[in-house]
């Protein structure tokens, strides 16, 4: 896993509370391999009507083209536990989300996959969709050593993410990797029990 410590860039405005992982990939696409254009399946009816064609959805008008913090409402990634849904939202170019809650299962699925999910006050996160909104093109910074976001018109503001987890984001660590770190350790305690329990 990469590790995260600051990301500035273009920032998308999602709006609507509620937004569920149905909506941010359809279910039809959860048995798609993750290749490296998985993005395209990123709130693909939102975007594209039956005919494939685009809806002007806001993530593919000319002014968010190469986002890479999205800003989005209330609860935002609720409903199932797709895993695919980070990923989705990786994959088009996102590496951070700004919102005023998460759904608890894509929240943890996104720390897992190094996608920080950022909680903010609700106002925080409207105002900073309005700024987004009127200024097209606008550019965030997400800072998790500081734990603070710059806003399109230059004020800061502090985000919550808990201390275990943005150690995890800041060193790059998945839980993977922090098991793999004791692998020795593991070894050794592995055969010692065999000895122990004359385990063959």
């Amino acid at each position: 896993m990469t590790p995260f410590r600051t990301l500035r860039g273009i920032a998308v405005p999602v709006d609507g509370a509620n937004i569920d992982t149905d909506q941010i990939i359809p279910a039809r696409f959860l048995l798609r391999r993750r290749t490296p254009d998985y993005g395209r399946y990123l709130f693909h009816d939102l975007r594209f009507d039956t005919a494939e064609q685009g809806r002007g959805f806001v993530l593919d008008r000319p002014d968010y083209r190469g986002a890479v913090i999205l800003v989005a409402d209330a609860n935002f990634g609720c409903g199932s536990a797709r895993e695919q849904a980070p990923w989705a939202i990786q994959a088009f170019g996102i590496g951070a989300i700004v919102a005023s809650g998460f759904g608890d299962i894509f929240y943890a699925n996104c720390l897992k996959n190094g996608l920080l999910p950022a909680v903010v006050e609700p106002d925080v996160a409207a105002r900073a969709r309005a700024l987004l909104a009127d200024h097209p093109g606008s550019a965030m910074t997400v800072d998790l050593d500081r734990r603070t976001i710059v806003l399109p018109d230059e004020t800061s503001v502090s985000f919550a993410v808990d201390e275990a987890h943005r150690r995890r984001l800041l060193d790059g660590k998945d839980e993977l990797s922090l098991t793999l770190a004791d692998a020795a350790a593991i070894d050794a305690y592995e055969a010692k029990r065999r000895v122990e329990l004359d385990w063959t």
